[in-house]
This record gives structure tokens, sequence and C-alpha cells, in this order.
């Protein structure tokens, strides 16, 4: 294919600086510790009973040290002589089949083996009731045969609405625990009554009704780190998450500007965000009801470069994007990302923003688009992803502004390298089959 003589001509891009954000909160360092102590007091109280089946309900979102987390959990489900079950709460993740959600959980350190606990992956739920006449209430039913569930969850800015509850452990009942079934539910209907309004009232029926005892919280740093664990009895969800959810939002992650040119992002993927790159960094999210993100930050082009090895070819949030890499496009599993953004009624999501043949050409795109400016006038920032904006590089033209950040350390200014595939090589971006370690 041809381009226009402006992107396929050679581009001389403005230098670029590395810019470090210090006096982040730490990691929580005794995970097991803190996590054991909070969990085996409240088990104490559930009515869980030696030789009782416990459903733990798993989530696919990266979140960190997840597979150390459902281990945890395990461990004091037997210590306390229960039996342990983990059960895919994914919605409609993994293709929205059985085999795709375990393959999930597997991509995240999660077997059987490494958890010393049965996987039970089917779709199948039950139906606990009905809202407004007309919502269907879903449960999975694999987790509704046994005596006790438990949900795991991170507690964070959702990336649709803005409210009390967003997205935490009463979202993981009323989508993740509620299956495809669920999912589409309450996606459904939201845009009838409302996102927050239907997931409390949602939340409030599973709590009753299902087999729900607890919930297990967790908050992060700025850096995608556990920072907080909070072990909740179900009751206490729908009271005690908001306190939360305003503890995650102080330590979200997010870029100290409030308007850039051109935003390049790494990668995207479902473990960095259920948006593909989280809008309240991005500030682009142009579906429903999603105008409150808007002040966030403004970009005016963004390009993403590649798809996460761990987003199993689900390239949902690409379509918030201007440009995207031939590279990205023939990585992403087109069923599977169509299948999440109609279940999630998140369409633009979902739509294939233009194509460049190359990862410079790509940024070039950017910058040649603006409009008769000099490149060296342009705002430009490059982040490896949305959960890792603590450490990102900047364009020139932001450097008076950025050294007047409190805690910033800035390098030296350099230029952008490519490969000869056109493959941006400096700044290092951090590859995407590495995104996390748990």
């Amino acid at each position: 294919m041809r381009y226009p003589d402006y992107i396929e001509a050679p581009f001389h891009f403005p230098p670029f600086f590395n810019v470090q954000i210090a006096g982040q909160p730490k990691r929580l360092q005794d995970l097991e510790g803190a996590l054991r102590a909070q969990l085996l007091g409240q088990l104490a109280s559930t009515g869980i009973r030696p030789g009782d089946t416990v459903a733990i309900g798993v989530g696919s979102r990266g979140i960190d040290r997840l597979a150390e987390i459902v281990g945890i959990i395990c461990r004091c489900v037997i210590e306390i002589g229960a039996k342990p079950y983990i059960v895919p709460a994914m919605g409609s993740h993994g293709g929205a089949t059985a085999e795709g959600q375990k393959a999930l959980l597997a991509s995240l350190g999660i077997t059987e083996e490494s958890c010393a606990a049965p996987i039970q992956s089917t779709m199948d739920t039950v139906q606990l009731g009905t809202l407004h006449g007309e919502v269907p209430v879903y449960y999975s039913k694999d987790a509704f045969q046994m005596d006790h569930a438990l949900c795991i969850n991170r507690i964070k800015p959702h990336t649709k609405f803005k409210a009390p509850l967003e997205s935490g452990l009463v979202k993981m009942l009323c989508v993740g625990m509620g299956k495809h079934d669920g999912a589409l539910a309450y996606h459904r209907f939201s845009l009838k009554y409302g996102f927050y309004e239907l997931m409390e009232t949602l939340g409030n029926i599973l709590i009753k009704k299902s087999n729900v005892r607890l919930g297990i919280g967790i908050i992060e740093n700025a850096q995608d780190e556990v920072m907080v664990t909070e072990v909740l009895p179900a009751k206490a969800f729908l009271t005690k998450e908001p306190g939360l959810l305003q503890l995650a939002k102080e330590h979200f992650p997010s870029l100290p500007l409030r308007q850039v040119d051109v935003l390049v992002v790494g990668n995207i993927g479902k473990e960095i965000s259920g948006a593909g790159m989280d809008p309240n960094v991005t500030g682009r999210a142009f579906d429903l009801k999603e105008s409150d993100f808007r002040p966030i930050m403004d970009a005016t082009r963004v390009a993403i470069l590649r798809l996460s090895g761990r987003s199993d070819g689900n390239a949902l949030g690409l379509g918030n994007a201007d440009f995207i890499t031939e590279t990205l496009f023939q990585t992403m599993d087109y069923e599977k990302t169509v299948i999440n953004g109609l279940t999630s009624t998140s369409l633009h999501k979902a739509f294939i923003p233009i194509r460049m043949p190359t990862e410079e050409k790509a940024i070039q795109a950017c910058f040649t688009t603006l409009g008769p400016v000099l490149p060296k006038t342009v705002r430009a920032v490059i982040i490896k992803d949305t959960l890792h904006v603590a450490d990102f590089w900047a364009s020139a033209a932001l450097r008076a502004e950025l050294e007047k950040l409190p805690g910033a350390r800035l390098s030296e200014a350099v230029g952008l390298q490519f490969d000869a595939n056109g493959t941006l090589v400096h700044p290092v971006l951090q590859p995407s089959s590495s995104l996390r370690s748990d």
C-alpha cells in the first residue's frame, strides 16, 4: 500500500528524555502474613465447617501476585478443614468458553498444581431472581452447587462510569460470578437502568441469595503492586467498598499532564485494563456514558504499538486509538475482541483504527497529522502501558513543564531509534510477554 508522501518520507523526531517519578507508596512486603491474618479471622465467622466445599471466584485481570494470593486463600481454606475449588469468574473473557477461561487462569500462573485446588470451569449459571420484572440475576452454577463461595478482585476506578461503587467486589459478583450470562444481562440492562444503579441493586440481591461469604479486595499502588488487602464479609461489600475505592483512586497511576499532542502506548491488553488501555490514564473513552473521562487528559493523537501476549488475542480498546500497527492487527483475535465488545456494550473499543505498517510510521502519523506544527514543539509522551506511568518518555517540548514536577528525575535527551523493521528499540518498551511477574 502506498501512503502519502508525508508518511512515506523519512521523519526527524524530536529528542525524548526519560521521566521517573519517585516517592510512590511501597508494595505490601509480607503479603502472606497480612492476608492470612485477615482471612483466618474472617473465616471463623462465616459458618464454613470442616468438609465443606468452598468456591473461590478468580477473575482474568492481571492483579499483582494473583497466583500467590489465590494460593494463600486455598491454603487457608484447607487449614480450617474445608475443600477449596477455583471457579473462573470472568464474564465473557477467554472467548466466553470454559476452556478459554481455564487457559487464561493458567496464563496467570493459576493451576490445580500451583494452588492445590481443583479448577471447576463451566459457563453454566443459575437464575437467582429477577429485577424490575425483566432483569435476570445470574450466578455461577459451579459456585452455587458448593457450600460456600469467596471472590477476589482488585478495587479500582472503573473504565466506564464514575460512582461510589466502580470496579471491585460488587462488580465481581454481578459480572464475574455471573459468567457470560450475567455479564451480558448486566451490560445490556445497564443502558436502561444505569451502570452504578443496576450494580448496586444486583449486588444486594446476590449478597442475599448467593452463597458468597467473603470477598478479598486488593488495592494496588501507582506501580501496579499490591499495597493493601482487605477481607470483607459479603454483607459489608456495599458499605465498605466505597472507602476502599477512594483509597485506590488516591494511588491510581496517572500521567502528570493534562494535555499532550501525541500519546504512544506501547502495549494494550485485558490484563492491563478491562478497556485494554485505561481511560482513567489516557482520557480516551468514546463509548456510551464515558464522557466523564474527558477532563483527565486530552491527547490529540493516540497510537498503540503492540498487543500484550497475555491478552490472549483480545484487543478490546484498540478502537480508542487513532493509529495501530499492522503487527497488532495481525496479533488480535477478532472473534474474542468482538465478543467482549458486544457483551460489555463497548462497541467503539472494538473498532479498527488506521493501520500503519510499522511502529515508526504509526508514531510518525501522529506527528504529521497534527497540522502545520514543528516537530520540536510537539508535546509527545511514550508509555509502556497504562499500568506503568511513573516511568515514561517525553519529548523536548515538555521538559520545562516536567522539570517543575516534585519527585521527578529527568534524563538527558536522546533520539528515537528504530530497527530495520521499523520497530521502536529506544526508548526500550517492556516486552508484552513480560508485563507482569507474579
